[in-house]
C-alpha cells in the first residue's frame, strides 16, 4: 500500500480518538471549572480520557512515520469534525445544518490541502540545535499565550494547539532518526529530541485542558487551526517538505486553508442548547467513572413546598 494512504488511514483513527479525549475534557472542565491540575490528576475519568489521548497520538506517531508534516497535521482538522456528532450524540440533539455545513466545507478544504501536499515518506530530520531553537521559540510564544489577560480559553487553545503541532514535528524527527539508525543505542538526539516531545505533548493537554472549561466548539477549533500550521512551518522550512504543482498547486493549498478555516469558524459558532446526555455512549460512559458526574443519576429530595413529591436535588 501507498506510504502516504497507510498515513491517512492512521490519522484518521487518531482523529476520532482525539475528538473522543476532547469532548470527555471539555465535559470533565465544564463540571469543575476551578479544578486545579492537583485535582485533575486524582480524577478516573480525567485519566481515561488521557488514556484516549495516548492512544491517538501512538497512532499519529504512526502516521508520521509514512507521511510528511504537510499531509499528517492538516488531517487533525477531523478532530473538529469528529467532536460534533460525538457532542450532539451525548448531548441527545441533532447535528445543526451549520454544524452539517462547517463539516462540509473542512472536508473539501482538507480534500485540496491533501491532493497538494501528498509526497513521499520522510526522510529529513531537525538536527539538536534546530530542535532546541524550535522548542525555545515555541516554549516563549506558548508563555506570551499563557498570560493572565482577555479571551484565556482561546489563548490557550492557541498554545495547546502550537505545542501539539511542535510535539509532532519532534516526534516525525525521533521515528525517522530511530528507524533509520542500525545502533542497538539511540543517539543523543533521538533522545533529547524525545524528552522535548515528552515536554510538548504534555504541555499541550493540560493547556487544552484548561482551554475546554470555556466550551468545546471555539477552543477546539483554534487547537485544530494551531496545530497544522505550526507543524507546516517546521517541515517546509526546516524539512525541505515542499507542496506539489508549483504555483498553482500553492493557489489550491491556500484556497483549500480558506475553505477548512471557514468550516471551523461555522463549527466554532454552534452554540446549541444543552440536552439530556445519553448515558449509553461510550465517552459518558467514561465520565460516569468519576463520583459527582453530571451523568450520575441524581438524588432524590422532598420538595420543600410539596413534602409528599420527590424531585432531583439541585448540586
Amino acid at each position: 500500500m501507498n506510504a502516504v494512504l497507510v498515513a491517512v488511514a492512521l490519522s484518521l483513527v487518531s482523529a476520532v480518538a482525539y475528538a473522543a479525549a476532547a469532548v470527555a475534557q471539555e465535559r470533565l472542565a465544564s463540571r469543575s471549572p476551578g479544578a486545579g491540575t492537583l485535582r485533575l490528576l486524582g480524577s478516573g475519568a480525567w485519566w481515561w480520557s488521557v488514556g484516549l489521548n495516548a492512544s491517538a497520538a501512538l497512532l499519529h506517531v504512526v502516521a508520521l512515520r509514512y507521511g510528511p508534516l504537510t499531509v499528517v497535521q492538516p488531517l487533525g482538522a477531523l478532530t473538529l469534525v469528529a467532536a460534533v456528532p460525538m457532542g450532539a450524540r451525548i448531548a441527545g440533539r441533532r447535528v445543526s445544518a451549520a454544524e452539517w455545513k462547517g463539516t462540509a466545507l473542512t472536508l473539501l478544504g482538507l480534500g485540496a490541502i491533501l491532493v497538494t501536499a501528498s509526497g513521499p515518506a520522510p526522510d529529513d530530520v531537525l538536527s539538536l540545535p534546530e530542535a532546541l531553537a524550535v522548542a525555545g521559540a515555541t516554549a516563549a510564544l506558548i508563555g506570551v499565550l499563557s498570560r493572565p489577560g482577555a479571551r484565556p480559553g482561546l489563548r490557550h487553545a492557541s498554545a495547546s494547539g502550537l505545542a501539539s503541532g511542535v510535539a509532532s514535528a519532534l516526534t516525525q524527527t525521533v521515528t525517522v532518526a530511530a528507524t533509520v539508525r542500525s545502533g542497538p543505542v539511540p543517539s543523543v538526539q533521538v533522545v533529547g529530541v524525545a524528552l522535548l516531545v515528552a515536554a510538548f505533548a504534555a504541555g499541550g493537554l493540560l493547556l487544552s485542558q484548561t482551554a475546554y472549561r470555556g466550551g468545546l466548539g471555539g477552543p477546539l477549533a483554534m487547537v485544530t487551526l494551531a496545530n497544522p500550521l505550526a507543524a507546516a512551518v517546521i517541515g517546509l522550512s526546516l524539512l525541505g517538505e515542499r507542496l506539489q504543482g508549483g504555483a498553482a498547486g500553492v493557489l489550491l493549498a491556500l484556497a483549500g486553508a480558506g475553505l477548512a478555516s471557514w468550516g471551523v469558524v461555522l463549527l466554532s459558532r454552534a452554540a446549541p442548547a444543552a440536552a439530556p446526555v445519553d448515558d449509553d455512549h461510550p465517552v459518558a460512559a467514561v465520565l460516569a467513572l468519576e463520583p459527582g458526574s453530571a451523568t450520575a443519576e441524581p438524588a432524590l429530595v422532598p420538595r420543600p413546598h410539596d413534602p409528599g413529591h420527590l424531585t432531583p436535588a439541585t448540586r
